[in-house]
């Protein structure tokens, strides 16, 4: 990847040879002290309600004759099931022990139905945190889109939006058929078993208890989804249709939080821990909307980046104490925008830039 406009070149450098702020980086530390305990009073009613929320909803979109109320309840029922989904994020970083029974309920009731079992995130999500890999050719949910071609931005979303086909084929097609043909495993595991961004990225095979927590989630996905195909003999194409419309919606809002968490403009050079703090994005108050399209705190991303152990109901004090505490000069200050709006605006300014 090369850039031919200078300016952004010089900045592109700039960026990954900053020097990290033992200032912000000392606040963040005291703040993993006093904000780093999941309360499960929060996340089991939080991640069943939504769920329930979004499952009777999707029922509604299915069941219900007038077209409008049925768009309204399949709205509900992507919202509320992408929230639901989102606590994949949370089981990445919960430390064991924490939340006795809370990964194996979420695969149960959102991970195996909507077809994103956690092994696909768990792993591979811890990866895009390690101090050496974030932003290099390693890292599993890093691209520079920024430096990339304008039409790679409408390309990135649409790949999101044929997500449901893909994983019907994933679980339904490629996981029995895999377990026939061991090249063909090989392949799957390697290739096909991570929900990352990074198309060089490769996958080891999975191993000890981690190999069968993997084995009875993808085999649940997979009986889910040739239930899932084999509904259509029994109830028609209805149900399918309207799962795979609210999926595909979910997975397209989810893509688009994807596209402005971070302003990709790294060409794979490692980067310091400030570095990787403003190359990351938070969308605080007092705006509403990313409670929607970033829920379960992935609005405050870029602090994620600095409190990676602090639980998603915790970040918006986290927050509200480092702006508090840093003075208007830290770099945590610049990590802060608006809106996606701009934040699209901005990578897609620099896509112009690039070649």
């Amino acid at each position: 990847m090369t850039v031919h406009d200078p300016i952004l070149a010089a900045a592109q450098r700039a960026r990954a040879t900053i020097p990290d702020d033992t200032a912000m980086l000392r606040a963040a530390a005291e703040l993993t002290r006093d904000y780093s305990v999941a309360n499960p009073r929060i996340y089991w009613p939080d991640m069943l309600g939504s769920a329930l929320i979004g499952w009777a909803a999707m029922a509604g979109a299915i069941v219900v004759d007038n077209l409008a109320i049925a768009i309204v309840c399949g709205v509900v029922a992507m919202l509320a099931l992408y929230r639901a989904a989102s606590f994949i994020h949370e089981l990445t970083h919960i430390r064991k022990g924490a939340l006795p029974g809370f990964r194996f309920g979420w695969n149960l009731i959102v991970g195996i139905p909507l077809m994103i079992p956690s092994f696909l995130y768990e792993g591979v999500h811890t990866q895009h945190h390690a101090r050496t890999r974030y932003g290099t050719a390693e890292d599993p949910e890093y691209l520079p889109l920024a430096l990339m071609k304008p039409w790679s931005l409408p390309l990135f979303i649409l790949v999101a939006a044929l997500a449901p086909v893909g994983l019907i084929l994933r679980f339904g097609l490629l996981t029995p058929l895999s377990l026939l043909l061991p090249p063909l495993r090989r392949k799957v595991v390697a290739e096909l078993s991570a929900l990352s961004i990074n198309p060089a990225y490769r996958r080891r095979a999975p191993e000890g208890d981690f190999a069968r927590m993997w084995a009875w989630q993808e085999a649940g996905a997979c009986l889910f989804a040739l239930a899932l195909v084999g509904s259509v003999f029994v109830f028609g194409w209805k149900p399918l249709l309207v799962y795979m419309a609210i999926h595909s919606a979910m997975t397209v809002i989810n893509q688009l939080r994807t596209l402005v968490a971070h302003l990709w403009e790294n060409e794979g050079d490692p980067m310091t821990v400030t570095a990787q703090y403003l190359d990351s994005v938070n969308v605080p108050p007092p705006g509403v909307l990313p409670e929607l399209w970033a829920p379960v705190g992935l609005r405050y991303h870029a602090l994620h980046h600095l409190l990676p152990s602090v639980p998603y109901h915790a970040l918006g004090q986290a927050h509200a104490r480092l702006i508090a505490m840093l003075d208007a000069g830290s770099p945590y200050h610049r990590g802060n925008y608006p809106g996606m709006i701009p934040l699209v605006g901005k990578i897609a300014r620099s896509t112009m830039g690039a070649r």
